[in-house]
């Protein structure tokens, strides 16, 4: 019998998700990670905390239709959807907010990744510390 490796791992942040709706420069690159997610090639998270900042920014921006159809898309992407939060995520991604200069939403997306032990998708430099310091993996967006 063979053996099975892990695919690789990915956590997204609203910064990767409104990117890759808006089309931003890396909008290929992810398009690229959601076909091999497809693929079962690697696998995917999101926190509903960043499914409802991606669609309280696109509602602020660009209006209700077009954060309701964002959610739709996004909801259909191949990942594993985190609603819940439970201790061990809640004390991680607390702790992280209380060492390091980031959102609280941020924390979480860090959070996520470190406990999936996955890559965070993002290009947002507040993560930069944490990369450095948190043993956090990030893959860079770049705009």
């Amino acid at each position: 019998m063979g053996s099975t490796v892990d695919p690789i791992r990915f956590v997204f942040d609203s910064f990767a998700l409104i990117g890759y709706l808006e089309n931003e420069p890396f909008a290929g690159s992810i398009q690229d990670i959601l076909r091999s997610a497809r693929q079962k090639q690697c696998r995917l998270f999101l926190h509903a905390i960043h499914l409802g900042e991606a669609y309280y920014i696109t509602r602020r921006e660009k209006g209700p239709q077009n954060a309701d159809l964002a959610y739709i898309r996004i909801k259909r992407f191949p990942l594993t959807f985190i609603e819940t939060i439970d201790e061990t995520l809640l004390l991680k991604a607390a702790s992280l907010k209380a060492d390091y200069p980031i959102s609280y939403a941020d924390a979480f997306a860090a959070a996520v990744a470190i406990i999936h032990d996955a890559a965070l998708l993002t290009g947002d430099p507040e993560f930069k510390p944490l990369a450095r310091k948190a043993n956090l993996a990030i893959h860079w967006l770049k705009r």
